[in-house]
């Protein structure tokens, strides 16, 4: 099948056959006819698979026909991000180059004014996310009563960023009879109960199994250690012939450091996440496509809808806590039939992530072969710190009364003259030794002259040559030393306790 069986004006094909696209992916294929139609569609596939277009290219041939109103969009596009916005209204100019169609991008970060003055003009396509058109909705900026067509994106990534009840709030401002396109590449029951209230008969397309990974895309696991971790990275791109690679971490601050390391080991990298604003998202996501940065740090903003073409290497440095993202993330790679590989680093502390991960794309992920960097060996250990253990690991102490103690805290401290009983009860041959060894121990210094706990650190906490803590110790606060009045009592209190008195 060709795009010129589906139905698109020759204003549409054209932008398309300059793009070099000749046949249309399965979504496409199967939604573009029911666009056309005027019919609701529920379109789930897995990422990667052409979904933008499968709204885009039927909604510019319909909205040829027809003027825009100030403030009064014609159609509505919902993202959960600032870059999937972007790249939706790239689509739309690339394929709605001969087709003269206003469109206005609302995404934060960028000033009100410029986007009001766009509103005040008409616009045909608006492309937000939702907290951005709520603002403007509630600075009166912008009417949804001429909504023709509403297009929620990524729906269950709205889920996960805690869209929802934002998108039930727009949905109450447009009107009934609107035309409402749904794509997902996942459908959690939250999202199917969105779709039975919002759409009405729909059409339902599903190119691939919910929550399936492309066959492109290689999977392979790496079992590591915490600390082994970017050392195992670091070798992986060195050695895997590695063009470019999309990293993922769970948390923005790993994103940062991880980022700052790579680029101190000489590695051309990036970073990108919810924290930094958009001027620098979007540059540094520029840099990524046009290849000056090799290596893109990213949080999960990344994982969802983004097209970067050739992307040969996507990097899981932390196991995602929520199963559907594993599917996004690394679907940044394998794209339009090329093929890619994405790469997990896994903990022993990830073992319930993996579970949910393989139970949900159907299947285990295959282990690959790594050496982890071995633990530092003890014979490594400086002379200091070996005779500060064999001081601890005293005859007094064994092995396991230590563990105990370090277990319990300071309430598994022993007294001295216990040491000493345990030692002569060890050996009662050796008296003069001991007692010896107890003269020659010298007294406990005073207050003022122990050194702080600061200056001493934390490992002489449990030092046998401390005297025991009584009470509040060597210190007592002055406010509990301080004289307290007590109020007089009254006549009539003296008289009322002398009466109970004689009645007991």
């Amino acid at each position: 099948m060709t795009f010129d069986e589906l139905g698109l004006a020759p204003e549409v094909l054209k932008a398309v056959s300059e793009t070099g696209y000749t046949e249309p992916t399965p979504i496409q294929a199967q939604a573009i006819p029911h666009v056309l139609a005027g019919r609701d569609v529920l379109g789930i596939a897995q990422t990667g698979t052409g979904k933008t277009a499968s709204f885009t290219l039927p909604m510019i041939d319909k909205l040829s026909r027809g003027r825009a109103r100030a403030r009064m969009p014609r159609s509505l596009i919902l993202e959960p991000t600032r870059e999937l916005a972007a790249q939706v209204a790239e689509n739309f100019e690339t394929y709605g180059k001969y087709n003269k169609l206003s469109m206005a991008l609302l995404i934060g970060g960028v000033s009100f004014g410029d986007q009001e003055k766009k509103l005040d003009r008409g616009v045909d396509v608006l492309i937000a996310t939702p907290g951005r058109l709520l603002d403007h909705c509630n600075r009166g900026k912008v009417l949804l009563t001429g909504v023709q067509i509403l297009v929620i994106d990524e729906a269950d990534r709205m889920l996960d960023m805690g869209f929802i009840p934002d998108i039930e709030e727009i949905c109450k401002k447009l009107p009934f009879t609107r035309q409402t396109l749904f794509f997902s590449a996942t459908m959690p029951p939250e999202i199917q109960r969105l779709t039975d209230t919002f759409l009405h008969n729909p059409e339902r397309i599903e190119v691939a199994r919910a929550s399936s990974t492309s066959a492109n895309i290689k999977q392979v696991l790496l079992k590591t250690t915490r600390d082994g971790k970017r050392d195992v990275l670091q070798r992986m791109i060195e050695e895997d012939n590695v063009k470019n690679a999309i990293i993922f971490c769970n948390r923005k601050r790993d994103v940062s450091v991880l980022e700052r390391a790579l680029s101190k080991s000489g590695l051309s990298a990036g970073a990108i996440h919810g924290d930094l604003d958009q001027s620098t998202r979007t540059r540094t996501l520029d840099g990524f496509r046009n290849g000056t940065i090799r290596l893109l740090v990213a949080s999960d903003v990344a994982a969802r809808g983004l097209d970067i073409p050739d992307v040969s290497h996507v990097f899981n440095y932390d196991v995602p806590s929520h199963a559907e993202d594993y599917v996004h993330r690394i679907g940044r790679t394998g794209r339009a039939g090329k093929s890619g590989t994405a790469v997990t680093l896994s903990t022993r502390e990830d073992g319930k992530y993996l579970a949910a991960i393989e139970k949900l794309i159907g299947n285990p992920i295959p282990s690959g072969d790594v050496d982890v960097p071995a633990a530092p060996a003890e014979a490594d250990a400086s002379p200091a710190v070996a005779a500060e253990a064999s001081t601890e690991m005293s005859v007094d102490e064994p092995k396991e009364e230590k563990r105990s103690r370090g277990r319990r805290g300071g309430r598994g401290r022993k007294d001295k003259a216990d040491s000493v009983e345990t030692v002569n009860a060890a050996a009662p041959a050796e008296p003069a030794v001991v007692q010896s060894a107890e003269r020659a121990r010298p007294e406990p210094a005073k207050a003022e002259e122990r050194p702080a706990r600061r200056e001493r650190g934390g490992r002489d906490r449990d030092r046998d040559d401390d005297r025991p803590v009584v009470g509040l110790g060597d210190h007592v606060p002055a406010f509990i030393l301080r004289a307290v009045k007590l109020p007089k009592k009254s006549k009539d209190t003296e008289e009322e306790m002398e009466t109970e008195a004689e009645d007991a």
